[in-house]
């Protein structure tokens, strides 16, 4: 492979870019604190491309698309995807870290995620939009588990994005198509595998989401991600992963579920990004309208409860904004209903 583009892409990584952007006939590109910017001017040609699709194992000839884990050389794991973009070559890479930050450094609530962690069975979900920080959030989850119980923890990725270091826990590390055909194979060997907690990179059909809650219900932590914008879209597609009319299936949800944090990534005010959250945990006065998929209920509790275990994006931003981690027109902008945000910095309540 071409060792100029090898070279561009540690030094990309080496300072501090998120993600790299390499499409064919056009200049390289990195996104860095959400921005997306050139990072050479020189455009790549199609050769180079071609290179670097053979290195990552993918004909581009036959495959349209591949999702994959790669090293590149002189340099640490990377997370790739390949594509064919109006017929050129394109490919997005991120790093696949071996630091994993702690929960407190992510600005995210510690002793409400370490409580669900702590369980002994039960379905956690983490969502949010591609790039809000799900994986970190996870890993970090993992890795506090790993430093304070002595647990078996199986993880199905498609790719692996973080690489742990056991400490008290033993980490079984699965990736798609290299340790395992498909998330339902992987998952239904891995409980097979003496786990006690499992993570499932995402749950994307019904057969793994039926079968997550099976995990759950048969004394397994299980951890997954969705991509949702909220609490309550996370729960509607779940929802249809399931069917309507699978009573069991609900039962299952209404029964298993311990909690769900969605989040997003937002310009922090003075530079970096900050996470923006929405979270529930799932209790008594929440599990029959679960059970009967009643959203709009659930929405108007999430809005008006007091518990700290639950808390609104729209709560979450205005105290953001007080605290100074926020711009108001930052936070106005990540709302569904900018009134609502306006009324609840001026300090009239949704809680009424």
């Amino acid at each position: 492979m071409n060792s100029a583009l090898n070279q561009l892409i540690r030094d990309a990584f080496a300072d501090q870019a998120n993600d790299v952007f390499l499409l064919e006939d056009e200049a390289p590109r990195v996104r860095r604190e959400g921005e997306v910017m050139l990072l050479h001017p020189g455009p790549i040609p199609r050769v180079t491309m071609e290179e670097f699709w053979k290195s990552c194992g993918v004909d581009h000839a036959s495959n349209l698309e591949a999702d994959l884990s790669w090293r590149v050389p002189g340099g640490g794991r990377l997370r790739v995807n390949l594509y064919h973009t109006l017929g050129r070559l394109a490919a997005v890479m991120r790093p696949i870290r071996n630091e994993i930050p702690p929960l407190v450094e992510l600005g995210l609530p510690a002793e409400l995620l370490q409580s669900w962690m702590e369980r002994s069975q039960g379905l956690v979900l983490i969502t949010g939009p591609t790039g809000a920080g799900k994986s970190t959030t996870v890993a970090s989850s993992l890795d506090w588990v790993n430093h304070h119980f002595a647990r078996h923890i199986v993880t199905l990725e498609d790719p692996i994005e973080y690489l742990f270091t056991n400490d008290l826990s033993l980490f079984s590390q699965r990736e798609m198509r290299q340790d395992s055909k498909d998330f339902p194979t992987g998952l239904r060997s891995a409980l097979r595998q003496s786990p006690d907690i499992l993570f499932l990179g995402e749950i994307r059909d019904q057969e793994t989401a039926v079968t997550a809650l099976q995990a759950a219900a048969t004394g397994h932590l299980v951890v997954s991600t969705l991509h949702s914008s909220s609490v309550i879209e996370a729960l509607d597609r779940f929802s249809h992963l399931l069917k309507q009319g699978q009573h069991e299936a609900f039962h299952l949800l209404a029964g298993q579920l311990i909690g769900i944090m969605s989040q997003r990534l937002l310009p922090r005010k003075g530079g970096g990004l900050f996470p923006a959250l929405e979270y529930m945990q799932n209790e008594a006065a929440t599990r029959n309208w679960i059970l009967e998929n009643k959203l709009p209920e659930l929405q108007d509790h999430l809005v008006k409860s007091t518990d700290p275990s639950n808390c609104s994006l729209l709560e979450y931003l205005v105290a953001s904004v007080q605290q100074g981690y926020l711009e108001p027109e930052i936070a106005r902008n990540a709302c569904t209903r900018p009134q609502d945000f306006d009324r609840a910095l001026r300090g009239i309540s949704n809680r009424s």
